[in-house]
């Protein structure tokens, strides 16, 4: 079986930054650990929404294609 390619894990980070939420909201964090918390959780965040962003992207590519089904190579410079 093929092994999967490494990379991002965007349900992953959500379960994550979700625990992270759960942990800071029950008020059992000191300072310090609320604070390295939040600090993973705007890291997540923002990894997530660039992984969320990349996506739409691609899908725009594939609908933009006059009507063809078709995958190309990602440019983040594109449409800057």
């Amino acid at each position: 079986m093929p092994e999967k390619k490494q990379g991002f894990a965007f349900e992953q980070s959500l379960t994550e930054l979700d625990a992270l939420v759960q942990q800071m909201e029950s008020g059992d964090m000191s300072l310090e650990e609320s604070l390295k918390a939040f600090e993973k959780g705007v890291k997540l965040t923002r990894e997530c929404q660039k992984a969320l962003t990349e996506a739409e992207q691609r899908v725009q590519q594939l609908l933009e294609n006059q009507g063809q089904l078709e995958t190309r190579p990602f440019d983040q410079t594109e449409g800057e």
